[in-house]
């Protein structure tokens, strides 16, 4: 049987300019570890591109904190290039830096009744009287609305 504790998990998003959207990853890879610590103790965040820390510097923090087999989390919905060439060569170069450490890139997170479930939660949000929230408000997300026919763009 594997010994879950030497395994390393890295969860893995696109990256972005935008440096809210690399910290959400980051809580998500937070939360994760909080919620999973009885099985997992080795969980790390990682973008593939313009931001850090990377998949090569999550990889190494996963082999540094003992782990003996890496496996790479997707954090996109389907298996475009991303997953099925880019993520897997720089997970293959980070290894490389690591002898012994085993890896592998599971699925992305695709279509599953969870995901169908998370769709139905975000519906039912946009669906109050007001038909607008706080962080939809005077925005293109919330155009056409009644509620928002006179509430300039921002």
């Amino acid at each position: 049987m594997v010994d879950v504790h030497s395994i390393g998990i890295v969860i893995v998003d696109h990256g972005s300019r935008l440096e809210l959207s690399n910290r959400m990853l980051e809580e998500v890879a937070a939360l994760f570890a909080k919620r999973f610590a009885a099985q997992y103790s080795i969980v790390e965040p990682a973008h593939m591109e313009l931001g850090e820390p990377s998949i090569a510097t999550a990889f190494g923090k996963c082999a540094a904190r003992g782990a003996g087999r890496v496996v790479v989390l997707p954090f996109f919905l389907g298996p475009g290039k991303h997953w099925t060439q880019d993520i897997p060569r720089l997970t293959a170069e980070a290894a490389a830096k690591h002898p012994g450490v085993a890896y592998h890139v599971a699925p992305t997170l695709g279509i599953d009744d969870l995901i169908l479930d998370l769709l139905n939660k975000r519906l039912e949000h946009c669906l109050g009287e007001k038909f607008e929230c706080d962080l939809c408000q005077g925005t293109v997300r919330a155009g056409g609305c009644a509620a928002n026919q006179s509430a300039p763009f921002k």
